[in-house]
């Protein structure tokens, strides 16, 4: 379980005109909440914080001065052309406690060569203590054939996790490869009818045939 220590700070302005000042001084704005407690409203360095949340359910350690907050990314808003951060939502949590997350799913093994693999679901629910979540599960796909599926079901837990999805939830599936038909192109003209015929074919159909030119 990957944690890792932030130094945040407080803040008491509020809006966007402030957020985006605080976003030019390279700090995104963060608001922490839960266990009851008040909401607190800070700002983190945005360099630190994005290459935190790159590791999926990263335990933040957060270092306020007076005091220390333990969280868990709940949202992370983007600018939606720059991928920049705009504003993350943490959650508070406490050592020893069980919470309910999503967790990645990484397939492993090869697969019947003739279907092709679909993620369905690309993670899973589980209840799993804080400080224990895994980065991610591996789920082993081999020879499953074309048109079988792995479940929720088929995760290999390790001790101490409960799933929380639906066990028959289709993690990933095997399709069939679909057969390609390949049908010969017909000319059409571009009002939509049949392109005419070749100037040697048009001579030839208009040519009477030998038989009729004598009887004339």
């Amino acid at each position: 379980m990957a944690e890792v220590s932030i130094t945040g700070a407080l803040r008491n302005e509020f809006g966007k005109g402030a957020s985006r000042r605080i976003r030019r001084d390279g700090q995104v704005p963060a608001v922490i909440y839960g266990h009851g407690e008040k909401p607190t409203h800070i700002s983190l360095p945005a360099r630190e914080v994005g290459v935190a949340i790159k590791t999926s359910n990263v335990l933040l350690n957060i270092d306020l001065g007076e005091k220390q907050e333990l969280v868990l990314p709940k949202s992370i808003v983007r600018n939606p052309l720059k991928g920049t951060l705009e504003h993350i939502d943490l959650i508070i949590v406490r050592r020893g406690e069980r919470v309910v997350v999503n967790v990645p799913v990484h397939t492993t093994g090869k697969h019947d060569p003739e279907g092709i693999l679909e993620h369905v679901n690309n993670t899973i629910e589980v209840e799993v203590d804080v400080t224990s979540i895994p980065q991610f599960f591996e789920l082993d796909i081999t020879g499953l054939m074309a048109g079988d599926s792995k479940l929720a079901e088929d995760v290999v837990l390790p001790a101490g996790i409960t799933l929380k999805s639906e066990p028959k939830m289709v993690v990933a599936h095997v399709s069939v490869r679909a057969a390609i038909e390949e049908v010969a192109p017909v000319a059409v003209a571009a009002d939509g009818e049949a392109a005419a015929p070749a100037e040697g074919e048009a001579a030839a159909a208009a040519a009477p045939a030998e038989g009729e030119a004598k009887a004339k």
